[in-house]
């Protein structure tokens, strides 16, 4: 009987491309894959350790996996990922329960770890974090109809309240020849919507190219039969081109949608994030944006609190939030991160009124989503099936204004059968805070 495995992927996409890869070679060795760690013989564990609630959902969940062990449910735990990669000299003391730690440079030779867990070997090893796979074959985990596209690893931005360079390394682009082979086999695999990731997507082709390939890899992405809706997720402020605005605007497949996070828009602040901008650059960039992309969708992430801000500061912020009114925006409460930059600030900002100015500005969010959606009463909207609600009785899917997993959903009643994957045009007949309530209309 063949030994069963379950994988537990945390964190963000780009982390999930990486489960799906050591997915696939589990399966080509002759695993047989469970989707519950309790139907398991071993858990894989692909933790996240990019923020403080990350590391603590990682903890977690090894913690109840070593439960599960101890009942006899499980035989072996392997973990991976970044939290391992981040703390290599304590991760194994910190996880007795665990059989094997390992870094992502090992996360290739997945197949060979479980080989040594299974010979009785307590397992730890870190190979280069540069020997991350930028590539390579995987079981689509997600839903069928989408996938994502990850055209990097790693970072070389070294923004001073960030991680993810110490965890990850270096900015490394896949070739695009690559990249287009990648997206092509997910085609042919029946995916018709495509999100292009990287920690830095907008910085795509400058390490292997000398300039950024975003734009000619999503024209060439646009040539591939099957893909409809084709989105790009983290793109940085200061790498926005005018090449790469005018290709969205002028290709179909690519959904009128960009995520542009700037963290926050004080010049100062911004300063000591090492981040680009000011208040005026960031609103004339952003009214340029629109202005070149009639309708486009504008996405952003916030961070409040972070060291040296004043209250004059944060008011300032959110009147900039006020007057730009992003479509869809996520603001985040700063946590000193160890061995960042930003750590080491003498002027760190109590948890209390960093997650208290965080909370006001996702308030005045919730009202301009609210008052944006009321705006799309009556219209007409293309939407992809995502599943049946039993509980509402009615189907739910997205448009193409939304990205999977971390913006709003619609709700809809359809007098045909349905199935997930499909493309449909929904009237909109409520609005939510966040989500829209609509109807099937062919």
């Amino acid at each position: 009987m063949a030994i069963k495995v379950g994988m537990v992927s945390l964190g963000c996409s780009k982390n999930l491309v990486d489960s799906e890869r050591m997915l696939y070679k589990l399966r080509k060795k002759g695993y047989q894959l469970v989707t519950e760690p309790g139907l398991a013989d071993i858990a894989v564990v692909n933790t996240c350790g990019f923020i403080q609630s990350a590391k603590e959902e990682a903890i977690e969940t090894i913690l109840e996996l070593g439960k599960l062990k101890e009942d006899g449910t499980l035989k072996k735990i392997i973990i991976t990922g970044c939290l391992t990669e981040r703390y290599r000299e304590e991760a194994a003391e910190l996880f007795p329960e665990a059989d094997a730690v390992i870094g992502i440079g090992n996360n290739k030779d997945i197949t060979d770890v479980l080989d040594h867990v299974l010979a009785g070997e307590k397992y730890i090893n870190f190979a280069p974090k540069l020997d991350a796979e930028l590539t390579g074959e995987r079981i689509i985990s997600t839903l069928p109809f989408f996938s994502y596209l990850k055209v990097a690893e790693g970072c070389s931005n070294c923004c001073t309240y960030c991680a993810i360079p110490m965890i990850r390394g270096k900015f490394r682009s896949v070739p695009i020849e690559y990249a287009v082979k990648e997206a092509e086999e997910l085609a042919s695999k029946g995916v018709t919507e495509l999100v292009v990731i990287a920690q830095d997507t907008s910085r795509y082709g400058e390490d292997l190219y000398g300039e950024s390939k975003l734009p000619e890899l999503l024209r060439r992405l646009c040539r591939i039969d099957g893909l409809k809706w084709i989105r790009t997720l983290y793109c940085y402020p200061e790498r926005i081109t005018d090449e790469l605005l005018e290709t969205i605007a002028s290709e179909e497949k690519l959904v009128k949608y960009l995520e542009i996070p700037i963290q926050h828009c004080d010049g100062d602040i911004l300063s000591r994030m090492n981040r680009w901008g000011s208040e005026k650059e960031l609103e004339e960039l952003f009214a340029h944006i629109r202005a070149k992309i009639p309708g486009v969708i504008l996405r952003t992430t916030l961070i409040t609190g972070f060291p040296g801000e004043t209250q004059e500061q944060f008011d300032r912020l959110a009147e900039f939030v006020q007057r730009v009114r992003f479509d869809r925006l996520g603001c985040f409460p700063y946590s000193p991160e160890e061995g960042t930059k930003a750590e080491k600030f003498d002027d760190q900002t109590d948890e209390e009124t960093t997650v208290h100015r965080a909370d006001i500005i996702m308030e005045q969010q919730l009202l301009i989503s609210a008052e944006n959606n009321e705006k799309l009463m009556g219209s007409e909207l293309e939407a992809v099936v995502e599943g049946f609600d039993r509980f509402g009785e009615c189907w739910f899917g997205r448009t193409a204004q939304d990205a999977p997993d971390i913006d709003g959903k619609v709700f809809f009643m359809s007098e045909k059968p349905l199935q997930i994957g499909d493309y449909v045009k929904i009237r909109i007949t409520e609005a939510l805070d966040y989500d829209l309530i609509g109807e099937v209309i062919e």
